[in-house]
């Protein structure tokens, strides 16, 4: 995803929200509370239809869905309505589960995205990639606070940064997509991720190690441990890692450790695959060209750019039993669920403080209390992923740019508190709705 833009390429809000600078006086109430990071908004960024039933939720029929929750569908038609081409998205609670969709599936078409449709998940692939790796800490392959040198000595790495900065983002490593802004306000960019430049390259197939060597050419942000910023580098580093200590690529250790035992059909890691299999949205790129505004399909592109850092493709069911499971103890040992709900106190921003891959966010009194999530983008697309402490209330939404020009900083925070609103407050958290808000967990 992209932060300059939520998420610097590989961020939270891809393309979501580009080049913006937050402003905590224009932060909505419900995330004052957790403050705004200095990374500008980066890479994250109809009717309803019949939803599928899954493990611990029942199948709402359409018309139940229509009329007992015709506030989700509202909620999403608002989102296309600020501007964004589709989204389709999935509500797990005590009420059973909730799809819809609004918006086109394709620019110049009336379709809307299928509620099944796979997308480019953007940066919420670093989830997925720090559950691996604390699986192998589980297993006693890798040390969580040992020295990365010591698995990868071929980079040199300064011996301080351990596999707990590269996951917490704490590493002070350069960002090779997005670049970085020094305190002297010095701006050194990284490869393309956004604009004609990636436009022109976004077929070009990049090694993770070139990616690795490229940052590590750069200077530090700050010495290892001593401060906070979202580097791409450090999941890239966390995939060789994983591949180092396993003998395998990570794609295949994310199949054989996630993917398969949960039945993640629809989700896979591309790797340098350049399309979408199975039915999907499209995702669009606004890019200034010669003074002139164009926008192009971005559905295909080899996302070896962003590589373990926000390649991974899935479907809003495939992200909430991921989720729901991650969260409810069944894929990490409880002492590491802990670990990696521990946010950083310097962490603060728009999706909460961060922990060892993911957001850990305070909604309030009024609403759920705590909520966890990793957000990503991937240029086209955007991807929500939110659950309860417990694993039992979940929203995985996709998101897909279109050809509005979008002032991304203002537009996305404000429909993002719209969302969360009327998903985790409210009558959700009545306790005549189901249970007592859930707490921190750690």
């Amino acid at each position: 995803m992209a932060h300059t833009t939520l998420g610097k390429a590989g961020h939270e809000v891809s393309g979501i929200a580009r080049g913006a600078k937050n402003d905590r006086a224009r932060m909505p109430r419900i995330f004052r509370r957790v403050g705004i990071t200095a990374l500008a908004i980066t890479l994250l960024a109809g009717a309803a239809t019949p939803a599928v039933a899954t493990a611990g939720s029942r199948a709402v029929p359409k018309a139940a869905a229509e009329q007992d929750r015709p506030e989700l569908q509202k909620a999403i038609q608002e989102l296309v309505d600020a501007g964004y081409a589709g989204m389709q998205m999935r509500v797990n609670d005590q009420r059973g589960e909730w799809v819809g969709s609004a918006g086109v599936r394709k620019l110049g078409q009336s379709a809307k995205p299928p509620t099944n449709g796979r997308f480019r998940i953007g940066s919420t692939t670093k989830n997925f990639v720090a559950t691996l790796m604390l699986q192998l800490v589980a297993d006693g392959k890798v040390r969580l606070d040992g020295p990365v040198a010591d698995y990868l000595p071929e980079f040199r790495l300064d011996r301080r940064i351990t596999v707990r900065m590269l996951l917490q983002h704490t590493s002070g490593l350069f960002n090779f997509a997005g670049g970085e802004v020094y305190d002297d306000g010095t701006y050194v960019p990284g490869i393309p991720w956004q604009g004609k430049e990636w436009v022109d390259k976004r077929f070009h197939t990049y090694q993770p190690e070139e990616l690795v060597r490229l940052a590590l050419s750069k200077p530090a942000k700050f010495e290892p441990g001593t401060n906070w910023s979202y580097s791409n580098t450090n999941y890239v580093l966390a995939r060789l890692l994983i591949e180092k200590v396993t003998g395998r690529p990570y794609g295949e250790e994310m199949k054989r450790r996630i993917l398969r035992p949960l039945h993640l059909r629809d989700t896979m890691v591309p790797g340098t695959r350049t399309d979408i299999p199975g039915p999907h949205a499209h995702g669009y790129h606004r890019y200034e060209d010669a003074g002139q505004w164009k926008v192009i399909d971005v559905t295909r592109q080899n996302p070896s750019w962003i590589s373990s850092a926000g390649e991974m493709i899935s479907t809003t069911k495939d992200l909430h039993t991921f989720f729901s499971a991650l969260n409810s103890g069944k894929l990490i040992p409880t002492e590491l669920l802990a670990e990696m709900r521990k946010p950083h106190p310097k962490s603060a921003g728009l999706f909460g403080r961060y922990g060892l891959g993911l957001y850990v966010q305070d909604t309030g009194p009024n609403c759920v209390g705590t909520l966890l999530n990793h957000n990503g983008s991937n240029n086209g697309y955007g991807a929500l992923m939110y659950s309860t402490p417990d694993g039992k209330m979940t929203m995985t939404a996709s998101i897909t740019m279109g050809d509005a020009a979008i002032d991304q900083a203002q537009v996305f925070p404000k429909v993002l508190e719209k969302l969360l609103k009327k998903v985790f407050c409210g009558r959700q958290a009545e306790p005549a709705y189901g249970a007592e808000p859930a707490q921190p967990t750690s």
